[in-house]
């Protein structure tokens, strides 16, 4: 998968519009769309989506991320889309009406044979465009246009909202569900106070990623590429009185030195939440039935 900043001319794609945020069980349904009709009409399939998400232009502050931006380009290419265009929302969209977003922007540079969106996609200032502009006007720009429809998990609608309250609740499982992957943080492993290996427990210490959606403070099973695991996150109330929020995680089976190493931490479930207990002793102990839990 090629990723592009600006705008190119790139004709006869099979385009997928949307932010994307989390890449969830509805987003991938929209971009296996413009990739099944690419494969089925042999041409190339592409992602039009914006750098940040437009709420930051709009109201001066960014959402809670799901995904990094790395890993949701991570997640776009495993889907076997051809071309990513990740676009400055404020240079290329914000100001442009439905109709010139369209001609100048999508018919101009790609000349698209078919254009996917959600049920409820939206673009174009004041929301003017949507699922039935795209549809009405196919056979004046010689696109075909797919809406997907809204995708379920037990009646409930798919959404990066309903993710994302899942994850503030610590639902990370029915999270998990509707990504249709597992929520992860990656990071540089950093040293920390080596409290754990002094309890009888290494961990992989990393800074959990402030543009992420936050997680409630808790112990959870998780995986990495080195095997699976336990993770803290929070401020460790019990052998520390810092305010520092860092995630560390105890590899079962694993005692290398992995300091300084970028690695991923996927979030399986919520065992527990953190809390301070009376001494060093009910901590280890604790941490013990943590591991015995998930073995």
């Amino acid at each position: 998968m090629q990723v592009f900043t600006d705008l190119n001319k790139n004709k006869d794609l099979s385009i997928a519009l949307g932010y994307f945020d989390g890449v969830h069980l509805g987003h991938k349904a929209v971009i296996k769309s413009a990739v099944n009709y690419a494969k089925e009409n042999g041409n190339k399939s592409a992602v039009i989506t914006f750098k940040d998400h437009p709420c930051c232009y709009f109201y001066g502050v960014c959402p809670k991320y799901i995904l990094s931006r790395e890993e949701r380009e991570e997640e776009i290419a495993k889907l076997g889309i051809d071309y990513l265009y990740e676009l400055d929302f404020n240079k290329y969209l914000c100001s442009l009406t439905a109709a010139e977003y369209l001609e100048n922007i999508l018919v101009k540079h790609f000349e698209p044979k078919s254009i996917s969106t959600g049920f409820n996609h939206y673009f174009g200032s004041k929301k003017s465009g949507n699922v039935e502009f795209l549809k009405n006007n196919q056979k004046k720009y010689g696109y075909k246009y797919f809406e997907i429809p809204p995708q379920k998990l037990n009646n409930e609608i798919i959404s990066s909202t309903a993710i994302r309250n899942y994850l503030q609740n610590g639902d990370i499982q029915k999270a998990n569900k509707m990504l249709g992957h597992n929520f992860s943080i990656k990071g540089e492993v950093i040293e920390g106070q080596k409290l754990g290996r002094k309890l009888g427990f290494r961990t992989a210490n990393l800074l959990y990623p402030p543009e992420l959606v936050d997680i409630p403070f808790g112990v959870y099973e998780v995986m990495t590429k080195y095997g699976k695991g336990i993770t803290n996150f929070g401020i460790r109330p019990t052998v520390s009185n810092e305010e520092k929020v860092v995630a560390e995680t105890h590899i079962l089976n694993f005692d290398k030195d992995i300091y300084g190493e970028t690695i991923g931490v996927e979030f399986i479930r919520m065992l527990r939440k953190e809390q301070k207990f009376n001494s060093v002793d009910e901590l280890k102990n604790q941490i013990a039935q943590d591991i015995k839990s998930i073995t």
